[in-house]
């Protein structure tokens, strides 16, 4: 038996097909996977995401440590409640992880994924030598995700006047702290929506609200299917402490101003970047197969000028044919998939497929 959510017993009262995540029961699908992904990009749906890891950094000098652990600059986070995405490397250049981090009234909100939990918990801990400054994992708060066109809506007719007040005027990357709760504009669906970090205790009252006005439960399935769609990269996928972010389509992660400011992995993405200049790096980018069949990890990519891998795919609900992301040689041309032994044409395009609901690629 793994891990459990304090929302446990509500995906088994909601009909859950539960599986193991990175050592937590967590819900696959309540029934239909595409019904649950369709929901979120029609209406508003609800996902469980407590098991991923809040971290909560303060001190006198938090800003200076995660100057030094993030390639991108929180810096930039000039107003409590902003937010931005970046990579934590390693020496090397390679993504010991990506995440989200928020400015906080008390200092910085970290938020990482849940299979890397205990390696990155112990990476912050192993950097923060010879800085002021506390690292504290919040494993007494729950995440839940609302998203699609319906979200902001259905989550503010639930909530109290003024924290309804503040959620809907909310602009993208923002959050704002409210109690023992912080609510963000920040997702991982390709659709408007919220992000609710609040006590473990009051996330089953909260669900069995939003479930009242119309919200439905969607499974880690479904997400999965709408991140891929929304081009987002999926740890251990399309990104790992082997791969430079150069080559994870998350070159925008990376502040190269200041000149002077040191981060952990500048000197290896440095190299990378002059490595990227000349041709010798792969990229990630989209692939969309429009005929029959279905692209998925692992599979071949033959190129004119070399061989590349799909690192995430699927069949598309929205979309109705198969999307993939997959790295290959930079300027490739004409590339085929190798599917079960049949050389199959796809095309290639920019790594993002779909955005609220719409085909968002020529």
């Amino acid at each position: 038996m793994g891990q459990h959510t304090s929302l446990y017993s509500k995906h088994l009262d909601a009909g859950a097909k539960m599986v193991d995540f990175a050592g937590w029961d967590m819900p696959i699908n309540y029934g239909s996977q595409i019904e649950e992904h369709n929901q979120v990009r029609e209406h508003a749906g609800i996902f469980d995401v407590s098991h991923m890891t809040v971290v909560d950094i303060a001190g006198s000098q938090a800003q200076q440590y995660l100057r030094y652990l993030l390639a991108n600059d929180v810096a930039k986070l000039d107003e409590v409640g902003r937010a931005l995405y970046s990579g934590m490397l390693n020496e090397q250049g390679g993504v010991v992880d990506d995440l989200i981090v928020y400015r906080m009234a008390s200092g910085y909100r970290v938020v990482v994924n849940c299979a890397t939990r205990e390696k990155d918990l112990a990476w912050m801990q192993s950097h923060a030598d010879g800085f002021d400054v506390t690292v504290q994992d919040q494993a007494q708060l729950a995440i839940l995700a609302v998203h699609g066109p319906e979200a902001i809506e259905k989550v503010c007719a639930v909530l109290d006047g003024e924290r309804a007040a503040s959620a809907k005027a909310l602009k993208n990357f923002r959050g704002f702290e409210s109690d023992t709760w912080f609510i963000a504009r920040t997702g991982y669906t390709g659709e408007q929506g919220l992000e609710i970090i609040l006590p473990s205790d009051e996330a089953p009252d909260l669900w069995d609200h939003l479930l009242s006005v119309g919200v439905k439960p969607v499974g880690l399935g479904a997400r999965d299917t709408l991140r891929l769609e929304a081009g987002m990269n999926l740890y251990g996928h399309d990104m790992d402490e082997s791969i430079s972010p150069l080559a994870a389509n998350m070159e925008q992660t990376i502040a190269w101003e200041p000149a002077g400011r040191d981060f952990i992995g500048r000197e290896a993405v440095t190299a990378h970047k002059a490595e990227q200049l000349s041709g010798q790096l792969p990229i990630l980018t989209g692939l969309v197969l429009e005929q029959r069949g279905v692209l998925r990890e692992g599979q071949k990519v033959l190129c004119e000028n070399g061989e590349g891998t799909i690192t995430s795919g699927s069949f598309s609900p929205t979309l109705k044919h198969s999307i993939a992301l997959a790295r290959i040689p930079v300027d490739s041309g004409p590339c085929q998939v190798d599917i079960r032994g049949t050389l199959t044409d796809v095309r290639i395009v920019r790594p993002n497929f779909v955005r609220f609901g719409k085909k968002v690629f020529e």
